[in-house]
């Protein structure tokens, strides 16, 4: 039997203690506030509750480590559980530098650990849907790609919003495109708080001619989760908020004089399991450890995505300057 620890019982990591207890799979949680550990409680009666993670590291019967603390802790924390040989899933980011990233990874690789990274879309049944069909060539070949994420808060005051938002869609963009874009553009604007942007548009290009751009706001009215692929036969498009995916068989065609004319065809709904994508998410880190197999997220994963976080980052504070993706690493 696999025992996991979850560090943090907060907003998002009450979640992770709620999914890992109904797996069956919680063992200990570790959250430094009074009310983490009594929601801890609540949610899991059974598990140990404590303010020590250096006691719950050095249990030897403790398999894996969950990491759901602050964004800027996340480093230290994974460092110290793979330090301690345990397996470790971070939320995401997983650092706030591509180097801090880098090392975590190269801690994970010489002890033979699994890190894991919370891409929870990745594990969502519509995105995966999406991505096998745009992989199989039902759009044929893709055009472009864009992502809206939009809301009305929760507006963090520890990391921006494309920090915040934008890693679910460019892990997204990298699983479907199967390489990394070489140039990044990044605007936005910082309204709320000094210094810590509340809108971006982060726009990627691809050594195949594909752009993608991801538009990103916690100052809207209105929440919109909106993924769209374009190709040249169809367009896909998943709305998570009203858990749609639609294969929408609309293309461009060319009259006698070489016109383009756009063809509007009908919507296509297409199903997908209505499984949750967080406990899926959970499940696939017990797998992982059970089977010593990297999942689907893994480190290097991780890694990619925070490389283009930095660019972005980069191109954001210089006003939208665009940034070699390599340049940015070198």
């Amino acid at each position: 039997m696999t025992n996991i620890a979850v560090v943090g019982c907060g907003n998002w990591g009450k979640n992770l203690v709620r999914n890992m207890n109904n797996l069956g799979a919680l063992r200990a949680v570790v959250d430094e506030t009074e009310t983490g550990r009594k929601l801890a409680a609540e949610l899991a009666p059974a598990a140990k509750i404590t303010t020590n993670l250096e006691d719950v590291l050095a249990d030897d019967q403790i398999d894996g480590v969950v990491v759901a603390t602050p964004a800027e802790t996340h480093f230290s924390v994974t460092k110290q559980a793979l330090e301690a040989n345990k397996d470790v899933f971070c939320e995401k980011p997983l650092a706030l530098q591509y180097k801090k990233g880098q090392e975590l990874l190269q801690i994970a690789e010489s002890r033979n650990k699994i890190l894991m990274v919370g891409h929870l879309l990745e594990y969502h049944p519509a995105v995966q849907k999406l991505t096998e069909m745009c992989h199989q060539g039902d759009l044929g070949k893709i055009f472009y790609v864009y992502s809206n994420r939009l809301n009305l808060g929760k507006i963090r005051r520890e990391e921006n919003i494309l920090w915040s938002f934008a890693p679910h869609d460019i892990a997204i963009i990298l699983r479907l495109m199967g390489m990394m874009p070489y140039e990044v553009i990044a605007t936005g604007g910082a309204y709320v708080q000094p210094n810590i942007a509340d809108t971006t548009i982060t726009q990627f290009l691809f050594p195949n001619g594909v752009r993608a751009h991801i538009f990103v706001s916690w100052l809207h009215p209105f929440k919109e989760q909106r993924f769209v692929v374009v190709g040249e036969k169809n367009i896909i498009s998943f709305d998570d908020v009203n858990k749609k995916l639609v294969l929408h068989h609309q293309h461009v065609n060319f009259d006698i004089n070489q016109a383009p004319i756009p063809v509007r065809g009908e919507g296509e709904n297409i199903e997908y399991p209505t499984a949750e994508p967080l406990r899926a998410e959970c499940q696939a880190f017990l797998d992982a450890i059970a089977t010593r197999k990297q999942p689907l997220t893994d480190g290097k994963s991780a890694l990619q995505v925070l490389q283009l976080l930095q660019a972005a980052q980069r191109s954001l504070i210089t006003n939208g300057k665009a940034v070699s993706v390599l340049e940015e690493i070198s």
